[in-house]
């Protein structure tokens, strides 16, 4: 059973008998209790004559999957099998973060039949989504109170990245096949197949030639490379206390997984195996082993449910679990936030050598308001602030200065700048031969 509004506003009304029946001599007592009896019967009334909520089966049709800030087609069905016509207010109890709306919903349904009502969601998060239960509250004919029962009908959904960084990728997809398909390298390098024979022209690289193949076809004729297929890159995403720092509208682990999708997809187009690891002291998300269009919805559904957790990196733990992914990495990318020489020192000391056949690119995702500050010299206040965000920035250039001097490239920009500039240098590293 329930109470609305109206419920109060009754009561309310009965002042009025009171006062006048105060002015003609009754006792007040005597006419606020009959007032509030009254009351009380209209509203045993109107429960009785109710619909009762329990007649009534619920079903829902949830989409299992959405990807973060879509909206989403959730709806459920009412189908009422009392002997009375269905009055009701439905609440479904998903969290605040699915984006449902905060109104209850209103929906009338006759005896004997059946009516469905659409509910749209739009999830600000990413994870699961979970409406353990629906709530129906049916209203009596004068509005005062009326029943209320709660139905155990479970729906669920998985959140996704929300991949904006793919507008980029038909960019670089292009400037992949024309790396591909339309030119060739000279000089043989350690991410390099052969390609062709062709004849030499002035200005190539002599070190090209094949003599062997000059002899037979009578003229001086030059190998070319492509870049080399098949070869593992290998992405690290930080989930560890740093991650969970806020970064324009997201966490700079939502922006880590935007430049890993896009890499990855990146990748497995130009024909690269792509491993995933997500740690912080244990395993959080791996993938490993899929390959083609399998790839980017295995690595969207092992990110969903994934968040930044209040502990320290085991890094030594991290790169360790790398070397169970595979034997013989071409390309290592950490995304990761280091942007303090003090809570560094456990990355730089467990940082792997950098080899021949091993790139280690590091991309940490930095703040633009920092810079933004670090500007400023209008008061007092924005002095002490300037200082503070100058010094945080010269001590994110000494942490890349440090990872430079292992052996490993440092990327930083924002989180919109970031995907498209890792996506970036894998493209460089395919052109040069080192991939």
């Amino acid at each position: 059973m329930f109470v609305t509004g109206r419920l109060a506003i009754a009561v309310a009304v009965g002042v009025v008998p009171l006062v006048l029946t105060g002015l003609a001599g009754y006792p007040p007592y005597a006419v606020l209790g009959a007032w509030i009896a009254l009351c009380l019967v209209l509203v045993a009334l109107d429960v009785t004559l109710s619909a009762s909520p329990r007649a009534v089966t619920v079903s829902r049709r949830v989409p299992t999957r959405t990807r973060q800030g879509e909206p989403v087609p959730v709806s459920i069905a009412l189908h009422n099998h009392g002997p009375r016509d269905l009055r009701a207010l439905i609440r479904d109890a998903w969290q605040p973060t699915a984006g449902a709306p905060s109104s209850r919903i209103s929906l009338d349904v006759p005896t004997g039949e059946r009516r469905r009502i659409a509910l749209p969601l739009v999830p600000r998060r990413r994870g699961e989504l979970v409406s353990e239960f629906v709530v129906i509250r049916s209203r009596g004919p004068l509005g005062l109170a009326g029943r209320q029962a709660t139905h155990r009908v479970r729906g669920a959904i998985r959140v996704l990245p929300a991949f904006s960084s793919r507008k980029h990728l038909p960019s670089r997809l292009a400037r992949l096949r024309e790396l591909d398909g339309n030119t060739s390298i000279q000089v043989r390098g350690q991410g390099t197949e052969f390609d062709s024979l062709r004849e030499y022209v002035r200005g190539d690289d002599v070190r090209s030639i094949d003599w062997r193949a000059s002899a037979r076809a009578g003229a001086t004729m030059l190998r070319t490379w492509r870049p080399e297929r098949d070869r593992h890159v290998v992405i690290i995403i930080d989930t560890g206390r740093t991650a969970a720092a806020r970064v324009g509208d997201g966490t700079r682990a939502d922006a880590s997984l935007e430049a890993a999708l896009l890499l990855s997809a990146l990748a497995a187009r130009a024909g690269d195996h792509v491993h995933l690891l997500m740690y912080d002291r244990v395993v959080r998300a791996r993938v490993t082993g899929v390959e083609g269009n399998a790839l980017l919805p295995a690595l969207t559904d092992a990110m969903a449910p994934v968040h930044a957790r209040l502990v320290d990196t085991d890094w030594h733990g991290a790169f360790a679990a790398v070397r169970t992914l595979t034997t013989r990495p071409s390309l290592i990318v950490v995304l990761t936030a280091q942007d303090a020489a003090e809570s560094s020192r456990s990355f730089l000391g467990a940082f792997p050598n950098a080899s021949r056949s091993t790139t280690i690119l590091v991309g940490s995702v930095t703040d633009d308001d920092i810079a933004a500050l670090a500007q400023q010299r209008g008061s007092r206040e924005e002095v002490y602030l300037a200082a503070a965000a100058e010094r945080a920035l010269r001590d994110a250039e000494v942490v890349a200065d440090a990872i430079r001097r292992a052996g490993g490239e440092a990327i930083a920009a924002d989180p919109e700048a970031l995907p498209p500039r890792i996506a970036d240098r894998y493209l460089e590293l395919k052109a040069a031969g080192r991939l």
